[in-house]
């Protein structure tokens, strides 16, 4: 029986992604900084689950992990405004154990290092990102594939879904569960990709256990596009209330950026909610069959029920 280590286990994807294992059968080492939050979690993963508590900006923590695992799973995230350096140091550690133990690497990427498109995407697309984070999601990938290390890096849009915080959607889903109007990060009339989180987790997984599906990239796309006043509609329905979504513009990002870091990291990237980057799913399906979509109609109500209990 396989075993993985999901480094990041107790955020939104890294949780996603122990169940998804867990599910298949396969034993998981979820690795986290949290003992507290990695027990707590534990309990509805199971006993295929094992918490392991260190820290990925520790090397030694990291080739402990590894040693024991034959998937490694990359699921770590941080605040925008500890990204320079540290994400590079997380990413070398781990690549650096995979290297030493030969594990194959696989690694949750977002949609920054595309910059902007103007047709659907594909993962041969050419990559000019013309933000700081942007250029920094692209350098990482440069790593790598340059480390010698058996990769396969999986692209996928904003994530939503239950246990999936600190997401734009979260955000405004908090609001909406409080009162009748709700803010919306960008304009409530363009459609934007979003994906469920467990759908995501479940195509990952299912790339993971592929040989042929290592050494290259793959973009893994939602159910398709929706508008802020759709998902409002949706959320309405749900919760039983007329719901009315308010935009938030770039100049309102600068305004809060001014006391808030990560709100000041976040307004180069509002150019996502005016141009949006919608991912080409078909490399996927014609390799290894449909991708996982659940329906916003099902995927925001399950949402609001599990944010509600």
């Amino acid at each position: 029986m396989k075993t993985a280590v999901v480094f990041g286990a107790t955020g939104g994807m890294g949780n996603a992604l122990v169940e998804a294992l867990v599910k298949r059968g396969i034993s998981v080492i979820a690795f986290a900084r949290s003992e507290h939050v990695l027990l707590e979690k534990q309990k509805r993963w199971g006993t295929l689950a094992i918490p392991m508590v260190g820290d990925a900006m520790n090397a030694e923590d990291v080739r402990k992990a590894v040693t024991d695992a034959d998937l490694i799973f990359h699921a770590i995230n941080i605040p925008y405004q500890h990204w320079d350096p540290n994400l590079m140091i997380i990413l070398s550690n781990i690549l650096e154990a995979c290297r030493i133990e030969n594990k194959p690497f696989i690694y949750v990427d977002n949609i920054y290092s595309y910059g902007i498109q103007d047709h659907k995407t594909t993962e041969s697309a050419p990559k000019n990102p013309h933000t700081k984070k942007g250029k920094l999601r692209l350098k990482l990938l440069k790593q790598i594939e340059q480390s010698g290390v058996q990769y396969l890096i999986a692209h996928f849009p904003d994530f939503y879904g239950p246990n999936a915080g600190n997401t734009l959607l979260h955000f405004t889903f908090q609001q909406m569960l409080k009162k009748k109007t709700a803010f919306y990060v960008g304009d409530t009339s363009i459609p934007r990709e979003f994906i469920y989180i467990k759908d995501g987790a479940e195509a990952l997984v299912e790339l993971s256990l592929r040989e042929d599906s290592f050494g290259q990239a793959w973009n893994i796309p939602g159910a398709g596009t929706i508008s802020g006043k759709e998902i409002a509609k949706i959320a309405g329905e749900y919760l039983k209330k007329e719901i009315r979504v308010k935009p938030i513009y770039k100049w309102m990002i600068q305004l809060v950026g001014l006391f808030d870091p990560f709100m000041r990291e976040y307004t180069e990237m509002m150019y996502l909610n005016e141009k949006p980057v919608i991912l080409d799913g078909s490399k996927y399906e014609r390799v290894i069959g449909p991708v996982p979509r659940t329906p916003y109609e099902i995927g925001i109500k399950e949402t609001l029920k599990q944010m509600k209990s």
